[in-house]
């Protein structure tokens, strides 16, 4: 018979939203509760425990600050986009004599709905216009910039 270190029986009340959380997840562990229950226990009392919470907080803050940094580049190229297109259009189009403007806004209603289309079309499809445009250019003076420290 192998040699089994006797343990000590405990009773704690825990509040039922959290027994029932211990449940689910000893059920989809196949895992008893009292071992589940032991484990957590064990991880909260261990002297490395605020540590490791430290690391798992610190990279779940790199990932935010990438996913924020990458938010903030798509933004950019969404702001510039625009106003390229709004110079070059203000550049190359004339104004037009007020019987043709007239037609022109009738065709503008058209053509608006067929961007329209288009947009959702390239929307669901992609490539994304931020996908093709490389991540590594400098944005100030237009650059390849270096690799990151360590990579």
């Amino acid at each position: 018979m192998a040699d089994r270190k006797k343990k000590v029986q405990i009773s704690v009340y825990l509040d039922a939203a959290i027994m029932k959380m211990l449940a689910d997840f000893a059920a989809r562990r196949d895992q008893s509760q009292s071992m589940i229950a032991e484990a957590a226990i064990a991880s909260f009392l261990s002297p490395d425990a605020e540590e490791r919470r430290e690391a798992a907080i610190a990279k779940r803050l790199d990932s935010v600050d990438r996913r924020l940094t990458r938010q903030e580049r798509d933004i950019g190229i969404g702001i510039e986009t625009l106003a390229v297109f709004v110079r070059f259009w203000l550049a190359t189009t004339p104004a037009l004599p007020e019987p043709a403007a007239q037609a022109a806004r009738a065709m503008a209603a058209k053509r608006y709905e067929d961007f329209v289309a288009a947009l959702g079309r390239r929307l669901a499809k992609g490539p994304k216009l931020r996908q093709e445009i490389s991540e590594d250019i400098d944005p100030i003076n237009g650059e390849k910039m270096p690799p990151p420290a360590g990579v």
